[in-house]
């Protein structure tokens, strides 16, 4: 049975409950994936959502910072989490569909301003969270399995709006695209959006600095859905919507979604 599934990291699940509420009655993905819900589990607006449907939910949480929940239509069962890094972060959450395909939902750190881990400890921390990914997809390596989530990294040059503009820039600098090709090498990942989208420029996130961030379009690829190569050939419909990022009170993030026939 085909499922679709969508990750977007929503800026606080409370105080953009509407637009996660739009997003499930007007697309109705069958996991929703959202990243720094900014909330523990216990404070998160599920009423709303499982009157829709999404009755299943597996989360992790910390007060004002990160936080990473999955919902479903589907049953899922928890799946565990890792503390990558060791940072004490709530940035990682994983469930298991009852056909046996394990979703990974994560969170990386977005790393400052400097892209320099002697200056900018954030930095060191987000090279330090990869590296951990990498290690441990490596020892445990995955199948039957889909990785989604803010990854804070576009790493081809047709994911950013400028390659020459920002290989100095938090997101884009060679060091972050070769730790997060590390990592996806580590459990042989499959990028299904550029597998379904092969050329072109792809965004999913557009800075709220900008005055008119449609006009300008200087946008990122921070947000992937990846999936290990046993299952990866039964990915379609990859999409992002666009949209989103024009809602009222929106995040800087917008959706990004994929279909499995599994």
């Amino acid at each position: 049975m085909p499922f679709t599934i969508a990750t977007w990291n929503i800026n606080s699940v409370r105080l953009r409950e509407s637009l996660v509420l739009r997003l499930l009655s007007e697309n109705a993905p069958d996991i929703l994936c959202l990243q720094e819900c900014k909330s523990p589990v216990d404070k998160l607006p599920l009423d709303g959502f499982r009157a829709l449907g999404y009755t299943h939910v597996v989360a992790r949480g910390q007060k004002g910072y990160n936080g990473v929940a999955i919902l479903s239509k589907l049953p899922i069962s928890d799946a565990g989490d890792r503390d990558f890094a060791t940072l004490g972060h709530a940035r990682h959450v994983a469930a298991r569909l009852e056909n046996g395909v394990t979703i990974h939902n994560l969170y990386v750190p977005a790393g400052g301003d400097i892209p320099d881990r002697a200056e900018n400890e954030k930095f060191g921390q987000k090279l330090d969270f990869l590296t951990d990914l990498r290690d441990h997809f490596r020892a445990d390596r995955p199948s039957k399995s889909i990785l989604v989530g803010d990854l804070n990294i576009a790493p081809r040059e047709d994911d950013v709006w400028s390659h020459k503009q920002l290989l100095k820039i938090v997101s884009h600098t060679p060091i972050e695209v070769e730790h997060l090709a590390a990592a996806q090498e580590s459990g042989r990942w499959v990028d299904v959006t550029r597998q379904d989208i092969p050329q072109g420029l792809l965004y999913s996130w557009w800075s709220y600095r900008s005055a008119d961030w449609n006009a300008a379009d200087k946008g990122r690829r921070l947000d992937h859905i990846w999936a290990t190569p046993d299952i990866s050939s039964a990915a379609h419909g990859s999409r992002i919507l666009r949209d989103a990022r024009g809602w009222e009170q929106p995040s800087d993030h917008v959706p990004v979604f994929a279909t499995f026939d599994l």
